[in-house]
């Protein structure tokens, strides 16, 4: 563990971008190079980690993504060998980001899985206060409606519509 805390997620994203830009003039995978652009942002972005536990799971979705269209395509050697060292960095990568969350107080958890809490804060609640502390306002289906006064709506006047002038040709109408 010591060796993944002492690397640098800045060099390593760094070279994976450069490495991906450099792909990407070839027949690679075309994911790779915009998925390392927001790696640099996210990994930049220190303000909340949010945007880090997005990056470092896309980086371990996109690892098996690479192993599948490294079968389905072809390349030559060289092209196959630089995707697959895109494909080995991206290991001690995601790792190194992991301890980098774990550094700034977050977990790997955009699921929120905490270690052995599997349920995770509760950040959000329904819509429209239907949460068993905010029902004030609310009407259960189940609740008879002559328990509550009727609503007190301001009822709209009617008014006649009235004549309006010929218009002039050329000008604006008002409707």
């Amino acid at each position: 563990m010591d060796f993944i805390q002492n690397l640098d997620p800045n060099k390593l994203l760094v070279a994976e971008t450069a490495l991906s830009f450099f792909l990407s003039i070839f027949d690679s995978p075309s994911y790779n190079f915009p998925l390392f652009l927001f790696g640099i942002y996210a990994n930049e972005n220190a303000e909340s980690s949010q945007p880090l536990q997005t990056f470092t799971g896309l980086l371990g979705a996109s690892a098996l993504f690479d192993i599948i269209w490294m079968f389905r395509n072809s390349q030559t050697i060289l092209l196959r060998l630089l995707t697959v060292t895109l494909l080995l960095l991206k290991i001690p990568t995601f790792l190194a980001l992991g301890s980098a969350l774990r550094q700034r107080g977050s977990h790997f958890g955009g699921l929120g899985i905490r270690g052995n809490d599997l349920s995770g804060p509760t950040i959000w609640s329904m819509p429209g206060g239907f949460t068993s502390e905010g029902r004030t306002g609310y009407q259960p289906l189940d609740e008879e409606q002559r328990n509550r006064p009727p609503p007190s709506r301001p009822v709209a006047s009617v008014t006649q519509p009235t004549a309006q002038p010929p218009a002039v040709p050329g000008a604006y109408q008002t409707v």
